[in-house]
Protein backbone atom coordinates (compact mmCIF):
# COMPACT_ATOMS: atom_id res chain seq x y z
CA UNK A 1 0.00 0.00 0.00
CA UNK A 2 1.14 3.54 -0.80
CA UNK A 3 0.45 6.61 1.12
CA UNK A 4 -1.32 8.96 -0.91
CA UNK A 5 -0.72 12.71 -0.20
CA UNK A 6 -3.66 14.54 -0.18
CA UNK A 7 -3.51 17.84 -2.03
CA UNK A 8 -5.69 20.31 -0.87
CA UNK A 9 -9.12 20.83 -2.92
CA UNK A 10 -10.89 24.36 -3.05
CA UNK A 11 -14.92 23.64 -3.00
CA UNK A 12 -16.65 25.54 -5.81
CA UNK A 13 -18.84 27.93 -3.41
CA UNK A 14 -15.14 28.92 -2.01
CA UNK A 15 -13.62 29.30 -5.25
CA UNK A 16 -16.71 31.44 -6.63
CA UNK A 17 -16.52 33.79 -3.32
CA UNK A 18 -12.98 34.86 -4.47
CA UNK A 19 -13.18 37.57 -6.49
CA UNK A 20 -10.26 39.01 -8.01
CA UNK A 21 -9.89 42.66 -7.67
CA UNK A 22 -8.47 45.44 -10.29
CA UNK A 23 -5.32 47.04 -9.89
CA UNK A 24 -4.22 49.76 -10.62
CA UNK A 25 -1.50 50.50 -13.74
CA UNK A 26 1.75 51.82 -11.65
CA UNK A 27 3.07 55.10 -12.85
CA UNK A 28 5.52 54.86 -15.30
CA UNK A 29 8.86 55.95 -13.72
CA UNK A 30 10.54 58.35 -15.12
CA UNK A 31 13.90 58.70 -15.53
CA UNK A 32 15.81 61.98 -13.25
CA UNK A 33 18.70 63.40 -14.26
CA UNK A 34 21.94 63.20 -12.18
CA UNK A 35 24.30 65.98 -11.77
CA UNK A 36 27.51 65.82 -9.88
CA UNK A 37 26.16 68.86 -7.63
CA UNK A 38 23.33 66.89 -6.22
CA UNK A 39 25.27 63.90 -5.34
CA UNK A 40 26.11 63.52 -1.81
CA UNK A 41 29.57 63.56 -0.86
CA UNK A 42 31.28 60.47 0.96
CA UNK A 43 32.85 61.63 4.22
CA UNK A 44 36.67 60.69 4.37
CA UNK A 45 37.39 58.12 7.42
CA UNK A 46 39.69 59.33 9.33
CA UNK A 47 42.56 57.11 9.84
CA UNK A 48 41.51 54.63 13.45
CA UNK A 49 43.66 54.67 15.99
CA UNK A 50 44.02 51.71 18.20
CA UNK A 51 41.65 51.65 21.26
CA UNK A 52 43.68 50.49 24.34
CA UNK A 53 41.68 49.54 27.29
CA UNK A 54 43.02 49.50 30.99
CA UNK A 55 41.23 47.28 33.09
CA UNK A 56 39.65 49.69 35.79
CA UNK A 57 38.00 48.32 38.93
CA UNK A 58 34.44 47.91 38.02
CA UNK A 59 32.83 50.07 40.46
CA UNK A 60 28.70 51.35 39.47
CA UNK A 61 27.88 54.29 41.31
CA UNK A 62 24.40 55.56 41.07
CA UNK A 63 24.09 59.70 40.55
CA UNK A 64 20.31 60.88 41.86
CA UNK A 65 19.57 64.01 39.93
CA UNK A 66 17.18 65.64 42.05
CA UNK A 67 14.32 67.45 39.90
CA UNK A 68 14.21 71.30 40.37
CA UNK A 69 11.73 71.92 42.68
CA UNK A 70 9.81 74.51 40.81
CA UNK A 71 9.13 77.56 42.90
CA UNK A 72 5.07 78.56 42.58
CA UNK A 73 5.22 82.04 40.74
CA UNK A 74 3.95 84.44 43.73
CA UNK A 75 0.95 86.09 42.05
CA UNK A 76 1.31 89.53 42.09
CA UNK A 77 -1.18 91.51 44.30
CA UNK A 78 -3.74 93.41 42.32
CA UNK A 79 -2.88 97.12 42.80
CA UNK A 80 -5.79 99.40 43.54
CA UNK A 81 -5.35 103.31 42.84
CA UNK A 82 -6.85 105.70 44.67
CA UNK A 83 -6.69 109.19 45.71
CA UNK A 84 -6.89 111.27 48.91
CA UNK A 85 -6.56 114.71 50.33
CA UNK A 86 -3.36 115.70 52.29
CA UNK A 87 -2.37 118.79 54.41
CA UNK A 88 0.22 120.91 53.10
CA UNK A 89 1.95 120.71 56.54
CA UNK A 90 2.19 116.72 56.45
CA UNK A 91 2.74 116.25 52.37
CA UNK A 92 6.05 118.55 53.19
CA UNK A 93 6.66 115.86 55.90
CA UNK A 94 6.45 112.70 53.28
CA UNK A 95 8.89 114.68 51.25
CA UNK A 96 11.35 115.33 53.82
CA UNK A 97 10.76 111.40 54.66
CA UNK A 98 11.52 111.17 51.08
CA UNK A 99 15.21 113.00 51.64
CA UNK A 100 15.77 111.24 54.58
CA UNK A 101 15.68 107.99 53.09
CA UNK A 102 17.83 109.03 49.90
CA UNK A 103 20.24 110.46 52.66
CA UNK A 104 20.41 106.46 54.28
CA UNK A 105 21.21 105.42 50.49
CA UNK A 106 17.97 104.35 49.68
CA UNK A 107 15.08 105.58 47.19
CA UNK A 108 11.74 105.68 48.16
CA UNK A 109 8.31 106.60 46.86
CA UNK A 110 5.64 108.23 48.03
CA UNK A 111 3.94 105.14 48.24
CA UNK A 112 6.24 103.14 49.86
CA UNK A 113 6.43 105.78 52.54
CA UNK A 114 2.75 105.34 52.91
CA UNK A 115 2.47 101.30 53.19
CA UNK A 116 5.48 101.66 55.18
CA UNK A 117 3.72 103.62 57.95
CA UNK A 118 0.15 101.08 57.04
CA UNK A 119 2.63 98.34 58.45
CA UNK A 120 3.83 100.54 61.59
CA UNK A 121 0.63 101.43 62.21
CA UNK A 122 -0.84 97.81 61.87
CA UNK A 123 2.24 96.38 64.35
CA UNK A 124 1.19 98.72 67.06
CA UNK A 125 -0.84 98.12 69.95
CA UNK A 126 -4.52 99.52 70.31
CA UNK A 127 -3.35 101.94 72.65
CA UNK A 128 -0.95 103.06 70.74
CA UNK A 129 -2.66 102.89 67.25
CA UNK A 130 -5.58 105.16 69.19
CA UNK A 131 -2.83 107.85 70.00
CA UNK A 132 -1.00 108.05 66.73
CA UNK A 133 -5.02 108.02 64.88
CA UNK A 134 -6.06 110.98 67.81
CA UNK A 135 -2.71 112.99 66.99
CA UNK A 136 -4.17 113.66 63.38
CA UNK A 137 -7.11 116.12 63.08
CA UNK A 138 -9.64 115.24 60.98
CA UNK A 139 -10.05 117.13 57.88
CA UNK A 140 -12.95 117.56 55.14
CA UNK A 141 -12.65 115.38 51.88
CA UNK A 142 -13.33 115.81 48.66
CA UNK A 143 -11.56 118.53 46.17
CA UNK A 144 -10.83 121.74 47.60
CA UNK A 145 -13.17 124.27 46.36
CA UNK A 146 -11.69 126.86 44.37
CA UNK A 147 -11.89 130.81 45.70
CA UNK A 148 -12.05 133.91 43.29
Amino acid sequence: MTALKKSPTVSAKASSKVVAKPTKPAAPVTAKRVTPKALPKKPVAAPAKPVTRTAAPKTTTKVIVAKEVKAEKVKKPKLIRDSFTIPKAEYVVVEALKERAGKLARSVKKSELLRAGIKALAAMSDANFLSALSAVPTIKTGRPSTAV
